[in-house]
């Protein structure tokens, strides 16, 4: 007997003929002698509508508010999916966030995991119940509501995997795997059966939409072994776990993009300690994340600091940084550029191969498509480009390293 957790995200629950579907799948699992816990989003659609109608009853909604209101979407799916399990003669129950003792910390809206107390959950294992548990919500220790933001429901599942020592976790949707590149954009694209933790955080957090970052990340710190793979059928499809030594045979293993991409730029900074610490600990405060940094210093000794980031932050970031220009230089300015959009190249295999950047640059290069910032990492070079060129870029690249082929080892 295995115990398996399962995801299933919106628009796999997305109408009653959809929940029916994944009872019936839950039901096939049970019935190969497993348990099963299935940790479930809200109905496709249903999280914008109430986001819609508490903009429209007040645009400035208080968080604390919003997490009260959208939580709800998760505790409806999860009764339906009971009552249509029990339905098919399947004993289930459901369990919301705080019944299923995920307890978190942080700011409204963007709550994080602090703990999980699985006692609830493997009381109702251990009578033989399948568990339907809410995803993409946890309550604080004070008994607040809170939601976990983007990809909460990935990130509930594997820390309810985590917390029960579940034998897998399986994180089904709508594709079917992870492929080299978005198979929308590059069509022949082909689906990895297998990728590291460190390939796989590092794809997500460069624009993969199939997780995001923090779940890869706690999966990777508690050992989580999960599969991506579809709902709609029963195809294998790519597993997510530890690096082993044939892993590094593959260069590069996949070609990632983000949209949506902002460049600020802060010059004629005085080039003494402490000054990129002001520029990051204001934007810190103000909740907003930045990805790509570059620093220069000119040969008149003042540096400069570019950093990207969404383009939905520039904004906010513009009015954080401006009471900190006059701490930094009487001269200092800030730049902007919006429009732009990251390519990242990803593989375990760059540890042992030379000459990728250089492939990649001349790829780009020889189509006539230029680059802005450019960052690495062990295991990923990311470039950034402009957003209307991005789909070329993908191409191009994939086409350069080859990904369409099945790799020899």
């Amino acid at each position: 007997m295995a115990l398996i957790v399962q995801k299933y995200g919106g628009s796999s629950v997305g109408t009653l003929d959809r929940i029916r579907n994944v009872a019936a799948r839950i039901k096939r699992v049970l019935d190969e002698g497993n348990q099963v816990v299935a940790v479930v989003s809200a109905m496709g659609g249903v999280t914008d509508r109430l986001l819609g109608m508490a903009n429209e009853l007040n645009a400035n909604a208080p968080e604390r508010e919003l997490d009260v209101l959208l939580s709800s979407g998760e505790q409806q799916s999860i009764a339906l999916l009971a009552m249509a399990l029990q339905a098919m003669g399947v004993d289930a129950v459901s369990a919301t966030g705080r019944q299923a003792g995920i307890q978190t910390v942080g700011s409204h809206t963007r709550g994080r995991i602090d703990e999980i107390d699985p006692s609830l959950l493997k009381g109702y294992l251990a009578e033989g119940k399948v568990v339907i548990v809410a995803g993409f919500q946890g309550v604080t220790k004070e008994g607040m509501i809170h939601t976990l933001g983007r990809g909460g429901s990935d990130l509930s599942a594997i820390a309810v995997a985590a917390s029960l020592d579940a034998d897998v976790c399986q994180i089904l949707t709508d594709v079917d795997g992870v492929y080299t590149c978005d198979p929308r954009i590059v069509l022949n694209a082909r689906k990895l059966p297998e990728i590291s933790y460190d390939e796989m955080l590092e794809m997500a957090s460069s624009g993969t939409k199939v997780m995001q970052s923090r779940s890869v990340e706690f999966a990777k710190k508690y050992g989580v072994v999960f599969e991506v793979c579809s709902s709609l059928n029963d195809n294998p499809g790519t597993l997510v776990t530890e690096e082993h030594p044939a892993m590094e045979a593959v260069v590069i293993r996949g070609v990632s993009i983000e949209r949506s991409q902002a460049r600020v730029t802060i010059t004629d900074i005085p080039d003494t300690p402490g000054q990129s610490g002001k520029i990051l600990g204001c934007l810190a405060d103000a909740e907003i994340n930045v990805d790509m940094i570059v620093s220069n210093i000119s040969s008149d000794g003042m540096a400069r600091h570019s950093f990207t980031m969404h383009t939905n932050d520039l904004g906010r970031a513009q009015a954080a940084l401006k009471p900190v220009l006059g701490e930094l230089s009487s001269d200092a300015k800030i730049e902007t550029e919006a429009a732009l959009a990251k390519l990242s190249t990803v593989g375990i295999g760059m540890r042992s191969h030379s000459g990728v950047a250089a492939k990649m640059f001349q790829a780009l290069g020889k189509a006539g498509i230029n680059i802005g910032m450019i960052t690495t990492s062990e295991i990923k070079i990311s470039v950034t480009v402009s957003e209307s060129q991005i789909e070329d870029a993908a191409r191009v690249v994939h086409e350069a390293f080859e990904l369409d082929k099945k790799p020899l080892a």
